[in-house]
């Protein structure tokens, strides 16, 4: 198998096992409880984590109502990027390589409920007060701290190898509170 198939194949198996994942569960939830009903297997844990059957035509935290299609060309959008820049990114940033995972396994994931329902996605994860959510967009989430440790890690080592510009090196000190 060539490298090129390799690489891919790195990105795609489990950008498919999250999918499968996210709609697996959105489909148990679909066919086990009416819209709008509320689960719990202990009453006690009710007020702080349940599962809801719930939509959402906007994105998290129910941010920009009803611009569903708008949101699913994005989804094309950050899928090809993440498939034209996977395999430049070199397998030691292995961070910056899960993030674009899961980036484009929730981009997609959410992508097919928008198909799926009218332009809207099927939430279900209740905790607390915060906004019920899904596997796909905790797929987005976790992804984004990924990235962002990715970049941490390459400016580290970046650093340390003295590839650095001495400007930058003086910004990156001035942040932390050492000095140079």
């Amino acid at each position: 198998m060539n490298k090129t198939v390799r690489t891919y194949l790195g990105l795609l198996i489990p950008v498919i096992l999250i999918i499968a994942l996210d709609q697996y569960t959105k489909y148990l939830v679909e066919t086990n409880l009416a819209y709008g009903a509320i689960w719990s297997p202990w009453p006690a844990l009710t007020p702080y984590a349940r599962i809801i059957h719930w939509t959402n035509t906007g994105v998290a935290f129910g941010l920009f109502q009803g611009m569903g299609w708008i949101f699913s060309i994005f989804a094309i959008a950050v899928s090809a990027a993440v498939v034209y820049y996977y395999p430049h990114v070199e397998r030691q940033d292995w961070a910056v390589r899960v993030a674009l995972v899961l980036e484009m396994a929730g981009a997609l994931g959410n992508m097919i409920d928008r198909l799926r329902l009218n332009g809207a996605v099927l939430d279900f994860i209740s905790v607390g007060n915060f906004p019920v959510f899904n596997i796909a967009d905790s797929s987005i989430v976790v992804g984004v701290g990924f990235l962002a440790l990715g970049i941490l890690i390459q400016e580290a080592r970046a650093k340390k190898d003295g590839k650095v510009p001495p400007e930058a090196t003086k910004a990156l000190d001035d942040e932390s509170g050492k000095v140079s």
